[in-house]
């Protein structure tokens, strides 16, 4: 006979099975959020260690471990936050997926990083400050490790909020404020900072210029034709031509300069012989891809989304060689302080100091990365593959102008300046077309102005917030990296 209560035992514990299940899904929610902090911590511990293993023992060792965990820790906010330059129009142009951007970002950056980031580096942030002003090499030390945990802290705030700022600007602010609260205010030279200043203007506006007028040409040779396949056809290849030439000019420049030496004006000539080369290659490929496609917008987008990508690809290979000096930078010079005794403002920077950085870089764009893609790419203002292709190519074509006229460019300026040139064009092309469809055909209908604002093709309050993040990127890492150093300064005594 059958147990009239086993009934009410399983009830009472599949009820019991069900709160279990529900604590399970309760802690998952929990975690989640910790597993990537969780992850970086480890990889900066591992850091730590490094330093540890390769540097070996004797005195300033815990100056040299200190040194690469806070290093580990900025090279982990510029892939962060810097890396999202580069991907971020792709990804909102859906050319490719978060998971491929972050794939090829990892891997272009740490190639970038670890082959052409060059042996010898400038570790005063680009003779921000005199290294003789200093009285000892103790206080050098101190100046550096103040201006990477600044710089670090002010990129890690910056990616919070949702800002894309310049690594470069936050490592020389941080360089500065160290410099001052060292050796006062006549360690700084002031003609240098007075460049990186006007770059905040120059850098932004120059790549949203240059992406501005990339668009236009593509809307009047291309999309507003009668036969858009025939006209892409003809133009597709010219401006695969640019960007080749552009991308081997910036990479000549900024990407292999550690590793041959060459002018600009050679620079520019592999350039154009690359361009060429790429213009002759590209034209059977276009005009078989676009075999079928139909006479209409959402075609064009297919023939741009590999040069796209390519493109995306070549700047953060550049950014990876270029950039990678602000993490380990400093760094390395307290190495070389810390090992010779003797301050130098050029310095051999170690493999595993190198490897730190890259790959610093490359977990930083991984575990915290999508964030500032997804602002880069899809919150500023609505990206197509050929908006983004405009952004892309802006942003070589300026680096290479600036190189010419001498000028201290951001990386992060002109990518973000190129977003909002490309937003702010169609706002005016927009508004234009309107005005003149209604100057043909008069409908009466008169839009509120609370409507016109409304329909604003770029976000205000990003625009806000991001400008505001690069005007006081230098002064907020200058005084952190200021009172950071008079606070390690009292501890050590």
């Amino acid at each position: 006979m059958a147990d009239p209560n086993a009934g009410k035992v399983w009830k009472t514990l599949d009820k019991d099975l069900g709160r279990i299940s529900q604590f399970e899904y309760a802690a998952q929610y929990v975690s989640r959020p910790l597993v990537a902090p969780g992850i970086a911590l480890v990889f900066i511990v591992l850091a730590g260690l490094i330093a540890a293993l390769f540097f070996g023992a004797g005195g300033g060792t815990l100056t040299v471990v200190a040194a690469a965990i806070f290093g580990a820790y900025m090279a982990l906010n510029i892939g962060a936050n810097d890396v999202a330059n580069n991907m971020g129009p792709a990804v909102g142009a859906n050319a490719l997926t978060m998971g491929g951007a972050i794939f090829i970002a990892a891997l272009c950056e740490s190639a970038g990083a670890l082959l052409a980031g060059g042996d010898v580096v400038s570790t005063i942030a680009k003779g921000i400050i005199d290294p003789s002003g200093m009285a000892e090499a103790s206080v050098f030390v101190l100046a550096m490790m103040a201006a990477l945990i600044s710089s670090a802290l002010w990129v890690n705030l910056a990616t919070w909020v949702g800002a894309p700022v310049s690594t470069t600007h936050s490592v020389v602010g941080g360089v500065m404020g160290a410099g001052i609260a060292a050796a006062g205010l006549s360690s700084v030279n002031w003609l240098t900072m007075g460049k990186i200043a006007a770059s905040w203007v120059i850098s932004p506006v120059l790549g949203g210029v240059i992406a501005a007028l990339f668009l236009a040409f593509i809307k009047a040779r291309i999309i507003y034709t009668e036969d858009k396949i025939a006209s892409a056809r003809r133009w597709v290849p010219v401006l695969i031509g640019i960007m080749a030439a552009a991308f081997a000019t910036y990479l000549a420049l900024k990407g292999l300069k550690h590793i041959i030496k060459i002018d600009l004006l050679t620079a520019v000539g592999i350039g154009v012989a690359v361009g060429v080369v790429l213009y002759l290659v590209s034209i059977p490929l276009i005009r078989k891809q676009s075999e079928g496609l139909e006479n209409r917008n959402k075609s064009l987008k297919v023939l741009f989304g590999l040069p796209l990508v390519l493109s995306a690809a070549l700047l953060s290979f550049a950014h990876g060689a270029n950039d990678v000096a602000n993490a380990v930078g400093p760094l390395a010079a307290i190495v070389h302080v810390t090992s010779v005794g003797d301050i130098a403002s050029k310095v051999a920077i170690p493999s595993w100091v190198m490897i730190i950085g890259a790959f610093g870089i490359s977990f930083g764009l991984f575990l915290f990365g999508p964030k500032l893609i997804r602002m880069v790419g899809s919150q500023i203002t609505k990206l197509n593959p050929m908006r983004a292709y405009c952004v892309s190519l802006a942003a070589a074509i300026t680096v290479i102008v600036a190189s010419w006229l001498g000028l201290p460019v951001s990386s992060t300026h002109i990518a973000v300046g190129g977003v909002f040139g490309v937003g702010f064009f169609r706002e005016w092309h927009t508004e234009r077309r309107y005005r003149a469809n209604n100057a043909k055909k008069p409908t009466g209908k008169v839009l509120a102005p609370e409507e016109r604002r409304r329909r604003k093709l770029v976000r205000r309050s990003h625009f806000m917030t991001i400008v505001a993040a690069w005007v006081i990127t230098v002064p907020a890492a200058a005084v952190m990296s200021g009172l950071i150093y008079f606070l390690m300064k009292s501890f050590t005594g």
